[in-house]
């Protein structure tokens, strides 16, 4: 029995060696039942619910709630993370995957990371330079990065324990996903089908980075051997030479881990290329746009549930998987909630992966009909769009259900939905050959285009919207709907304090009554919100925290449709609000320790050098960041390392070191702090 103590703390791995399960700081318990008022995961527990317990901001009094306090981001890209929180700090990762760590009553910065990932990364990140949250687990903080690498931070200090390049290569492939940590091993997979990679999900140790297990979606090369049983029988459903391409079916986003079943179950990408005809693709081509199922020790097979078969619209099955308990028929059921982008929602269940239910959310018209028996979606002829004439396809690309996340209330019974409905035309190209950089989908974008046509454009703009939807998974209907003017809002939270709160394009961040979905409360701002909101509580307090950063794929990749719900500039931040909170989102700039002397030098500086891009006087415009609001004005190094190493060159601030020296960058500071607090004061008036 003293001999067999010591396992009860370690993980037996696939090959008899052992991973060390935490004990201390953040542990699997934790993680699967959350210490009151802590958000520990990307989904808040094992479960991905994202509901939390709380209840003093509730449904009668959150009109009071105000900005406990925010803090800026130098990342003026799209914002996509879940904040976590544990033992009094609050964690995040940007854009660009820097990582963050607050005192979550004040908003003092305790740390930050930069894993300076190369901006040219961009070539190969089909839709922005997104970074959707980190994993706490023992003494760490986990990250992946754009450009493919998994990181494990000190979470007191920041400092990197340790980095490995986890992606095949640093061509095709990218981390946008938050990790998921399960009994010592950190999970994660990559994007990049639309570029040539071949998607999987791997297991690493905590302590050390070293690989435990992968299990790879789709088939590689049959002449090469397969890896397992899964591959091979998956491998019938392909045609032609599809491994040259690598397949798709990537890992980009949705993990959750059942500690009722011990398995691991994550959401494919679509089948690459897009258009089958481009590489002689047939068939169902497995494990594409499927929900799959493996063991959480071994990474081996359990089950599969393919959602949109022989996917040829980039219907992604990547979206939030959410574990509940519902009575089904009389019968309690532990059961998988997904809405994937095809627009059905499913509930499958939990331990086999039987299909239960699928029913529409929105209008579909790429497939007439689900099987009552399999699930199994029955394909409209005219949906082949490469077999005929182009097929404008409800839902869209960017589908009904895309990466922002949904939140099932347990108290409500509803699961709460961030709907876009836009369509997407698709055309196959002709004579289609892969190159070396850039998608390789195998359409023709050309024909597809939005035409210069007043009618047309005014046609697409009004049938292009959003909603939040209030689903109910037994009922197979809406319990409720609140129709919004744009696609690519903000994930979602619900409480128990009868609250449902999301974000939106246009800025507004907003708090509806989880039974009914009456509007009870809002809050302007400033930018666009396509992240998902969440809730801790210390000392008694709770507060309400969500990402702010217009971006990701709509404001990238959808033209004249891109600013439906309002024109507007991309201002990162995080806030933080809680009931009575007093902030406001104005200069804050730290206090002014100069001397005049240093002004004159530094305003003399900025007006040769800095002001043609960033503003007369400090004051920016809508293109180049306000330096005034800049976080590195509390860092001497900071400067210095944009103004004269260079750290920003990617993005166009190139070194300035052959005309400045290091004591002229922190006369530049001093200037602009000075400046920054004048206009504080003259705010204040």
């Amino acid at each position: 029995m003293a001999a067999l103590l010591p396992l009860a703390a370690c993980n037996i791995k696939s090959d008899g060696d052992t991973v060390a399960v935490a004990s201390a700081g953040v542990t699997d318990a934790m993680i699967a039942q959350v210490p009151e008022g802590e958000w520990l995961s990307y989904g808040r527990d094992y479960g991905e619910q994202r509901f939390s317990p709380l209840t003093q901001v509730n449904d009668s009094n959150v009109g009071q709630l105000g900005l406990a306090w925010f803090h800026d981001l130098e990342t003026a890209r799209g914002q996509e993370a879940t904040p976590l929180m544990h033992d009094g700090t609050l964690y995040i990762s940007t854009a660009w995957s820097m990582v963050k760590a607050f005192d979550a009553r004040t908003g003092a910065l305790k740390w930050s990371y930069d894993p300076e990932v190369p901006r040219e990364t961009l070539v190969r990140a089909c839709c922005d330079a997104v970074n959707r949250g980190v994993a706490l687990y023992g003494d760490k903080v986990f990250v992946g990065t754009l450009d493919g690498r998994l990181v494990a931070l000190d979470q007191k200090t920041g400092k990197v324990a340790w980095s490995k390049v986890v992606v095949p290569n640093q061509q095709d492939y990218t981390i946008t996903g938050a990790p998921r940590v399960v009994k010592g091993k950190v999970l994660i997979g990559s994007g990049g089908s639309e570029y040539k990679a071949r998607g999987y999900i791997a297991a690493y140790d905590v302590n050390t980075g070293n690989e435990v297990w992968k299990f790879h979606t789709v088939p590689g090369n049959p002449a090469d051997g397969f890896e397992n049983k899964a591959m091979e029988n998956a491998a019938k459903t392909w045609a032609g030479e599809w491994w040259k391409l690598g397949g798709g079916g990537t890992v980009w986003d949705a993990i959750t881990y059942d500690p009722t079943t011990n398995l691991v179950l994550f959401g494919t990408g679509n089948a690459e290329p897009w258009n089958p005809a481009a590489s002689g693709r047939e068939g169902d081509s497995l494990y594409t746009s499927s929900i799959v199922a493996v063991n959480a020790d071994t990474g081996e097979y359990a089950w599969h549930f393919q959602e949109t078969p022989e996917d040829r619209w980039d219907f992604d099955s990547a979206q939030q998987i959410t574990l509940a308990d519902l009575n089904i028929g009389g019968q309690q059921r532990h059961v998988v909630l997904h809405a994937p982008k095809n627009g059905h929602v499913y509930v499958l269940d939990a331990k086999t992966g039987q299909f239960i239910s699928a029913t529409p959310f929105v209008p579909v018209n790429w497939a007439t009909g689900i099987d009552p028996n399999t699930g199994k979606a029955t394909v409209n002829p005219a949906a082949r769009y490469e077999k005929g004439a182009p097929f404008v396809s409800l839902p869209g690309a960017v589908g009904a259900h895309s990466w922002q996340p949904q939140s099932f209330s347990p108290k409500t019974g509803l699961l709460y939905l961030p709907v876009n409905n836009a369509a997407f035309p698709y055309a196959a190209a002709k004579d289609w050959k892969a190159t070396d950089i850039g998608f390789q989908t195998g359409l023709d974008g050309y024909v597809t285009a939005m035409p210069a046509d007043a009618k047309a454009r005014s046609a697409a703009m009004s049938a292009t919207t959003g909603t939040l939807v209030a689903w109910d998974p037994v009922a197979k209907k809406a319990a409720w709907k609140v129709e919004l003017p744009s696609p690519s809002n903000g994930g979602i939270l619900s409480t128990a304090g009868n609250l449902v709160f999301q974000g939106t394009a246009g800025g507004d961040f907003v708090a509806y009554s989880a039974d009914k979905g009456k509007q009870l409360w809002s809050f302007p701002a400033q930018s666009g919100i396509i992240a998902a909101p969440m809730t801790y509580a210390i000392d008694g307090e709770q507060y309400v925290a969500v990402m702010v950063g217009w971006g990701g794929v709509w404001d990238v990749a959808t033209g004249v449709l891109a600013h439906k719900a309002k024109k507007q500039r991309n201002i990162s931040r995080l806030v933080v609000f809680k009931l009575g909170g007093k902030a406001k989102m104005v200069l804050d700039p730290p206090p002014f320790t100069g001397t005049p002397e240093q002004v004159k030098a530094g305003g003399e500086l900025y007006g040769r050098y800095c002001n043609v891009c960033h503003g007369d006087a400090a004051v920016a415009g809508g293109v180049n960041p306000d330096l005034r609001h800049s976080a590195a004005l509390n860092a001497p190094e900071a400067i210095r390392s944009v103004v004269i190493d260079g750290a920003l060159q990617h993005n166009g601030m190139v070194s300035f070191k052959s005309a400045l020296r290091p004591e002229d960058a922190d006369n530049i500071r001093q200037y602009l702090i000075k400046r920054a607090n004048e206009d504080k004061a003259l705010e204040a008036r």
